[in-house]
């Protein structure tokens, strides 16, 4: 009998090939036990709402009069909402071509992209054109918009971090591109080594691979680090001797959890490093409202920006995303009061620095206690969280555990994390999702569970592991604390 186009044997081949860990077999399985009944803690995605951190106020207040915008001509409407939320909602409904029912450009709203061209002005110190601004339905979108535009074939190459966030291998393998891997330093705070680089794009052109641009995550997901000016100076000047395109993922720009490695701009650097290589390098800069002390992750609004694009082709990719007709409105303008919040003197504005401030500072208080949890533990290993979500201990797995997976035929790392999420309700990603280094086992999980419930989970983690290892252990241990 013949195939019909929607049977699983005829899929396209890439759709069959493309993984998406953080939503896999263990959220799979979590979604299961929870059906039935047993407390899960989701920290398998960076879902700050869903884990309940608080909508800060000011941009709900202006949305909702945004999506209500009746409210707007009740004479009372000021005794429940603040004059300001009720001038910004003003201000955007005239934005529009007829409220938030009605598509906008393609490119997003142009009042909204002025101001983000305004937020980056201010935050890099070097203009910032609206017309080569995107808004997008998140910046995930926005990857997958502009890797489309580059991937030819099989024998076009995307360099990635690895351990990488699955975006982009997922995406790489969905278009019938090729990953090429270039591996970060764990025991140098998961640091970047350019002569990495240069192996990776040797190899992959020996194999006949065309490297075509070069992915960075600032700060890293999974791994949390923040990358210095130096860094960012080493990978400018490699893509710039290379050709490649720089693809800079910096939705995690405001959560920064220590003092020493503040956030930088992949554009600020380049800007700063003169011609010839900032009018030379091909640069994508993301953002998104789902990150930082914002965690909107359902709204869906994100940007890119480009630095350095033929105008031919930003013509070509606005014509991609015409296809779509027109991102989502209300996140539009969600981005809009990311990037131009309350000001000092307005009535919101208190209210809104205390909301904004209590996230992040108790972000930066979590980021520790995780970390030093897990490296209170037996065979775990833990670099601080220096920025955005997440926490990324090495599991040191006895032989007797890597056995075990095998028989089960699992991957160890799946093995673990299975094992974790049946003993104590916690959704962990295991390390393999995100690639790492051959025989060497991780797990990714959130930052986000409630401070006061950080405790509980880490004890209740640590709880399992001793057990865990001394079932499959050696009577020998590691930890650093």
């Amino acid at each position: 009998m013949s195939l019909k186009a929607l049977d699983y044997e005829s899929l396209n081949e890439n759709v069959k090939n493309c993984q998406y860990a953080v939503r896999g077999e263990l959220y799979l399985r979590a979604s299961e036990l929870q059906k039935e009944g047993k407390k899960i803690i989701f920290t398998n995605v960076g879902n700050p709402h869903a884990l309940g951190q608080k909508p800060l106020t000011f941009p709900r207040q202006v949305v909702a009069l945004c999506q209500a915008p009746f409210l707007l001509d009740d004479p009372n409407i000021g005794m429940i909402f603040p004059a300001d939320a009720i001038a910004r909602a003003k201000h955007y409904l005239s934005l529009t071509s007829g409220g938030l029912g009605a598509y906008s450009d393609s490119r997003g709203l142009p009042g909204v992209r002025k101001e983000v061209a305004e937020f980056i002005e201010r935050r890099d110190g070097y203009p910032s054109d609206p017309e080569l601004i995107f808004l997008t339905d998140g910046a995930s979108k926005g990857v997958m918009q502009i890797l489309n535009c580059i991937i030819r074939g099989q024998k076009d190459g995307i360099l990635v971090p690895v351990p990488q966030y699955p975006l982009y291998s997922a995406t790489i393998s969905l278009l019938g591109g090729t990953l090429v891997p270039y591996y970060l330093e764990e025991s140098e705070n998961w640091g970047l080594d350019v002569n990495n680089l240069r192996q990776s794009v040797a190899q992959a052109r020996s194999q006949g691979i065309t490297v075509r641009a070069m992915v960075i995550i600032n700060p890293g997901n999974p791994t949390g680090q923040c990358l210095s000016e130096a860094n960012l100076r080493e990978i400018l000047k490699f893509c710039c001797d290379e050709r490649l395109v720089l693809l800079g993922d910096e939705v995690y720009q405001q959560n920064i959890y220590q003092d020493e490695r503040p956030f930088i701009s992949s554009k600020k650097v380049l800007m700063e490093m003169g011609a010839p290589i900032s009018k030379e390098v091909q640069l994508i800069s993301f953002h998104t409202v789902s990150k930082g002390y914002w965690g909107e992750c359902g709204q869906r609004g994100g940007y890119f920006e480009m630095t350095n694009i033929p105008p031919r082709t930003v013509e070509e990719i606005y014509k991609v995303a015409s296809i779509a007709l027109s991102p989502n409105v209300s996140a539009q303008i969600f981005m809009g009061l990311m990037v131009s919040p309350p000001k000092p003197g307005d009535i919101s504005y208190d209210q809104f620095v205390r909301e904004s401030k209590g996230i992040l500072e108790s972000l930066r208080r979590r980021a520790r206690m995780m970390t030093d949890g897990f490296n209170s533990c037996k065979n775990v290993v833990c670099n601080f969280t220096e920025g955005a979500m997440y926490s990324f201990p090495q599991i040191k797995l006895p032989s007797k555990a890597i056995q075990a997976a095998k028989q089960a035929g699992k991957v160890p790392d799946v093995f673990y994390c299975l094992k974790l999420l049946e003993a104590t309700g916690i959704s962990t990603v295991p390390g393999s999702g995100f690639g790492q280094k051959e025989g060497v086992f991780h797990l990714r999980t959130t930052i986000l569970p409630a401070e006061e419930e950080m405790p509980e989970i880490m004890e209740s983690f640590k709880k399992f592991n001793d057990e865990f290892m001394s079932q499959y252990g050696d009577n020998f241990g590691y930890s650093r604390m």
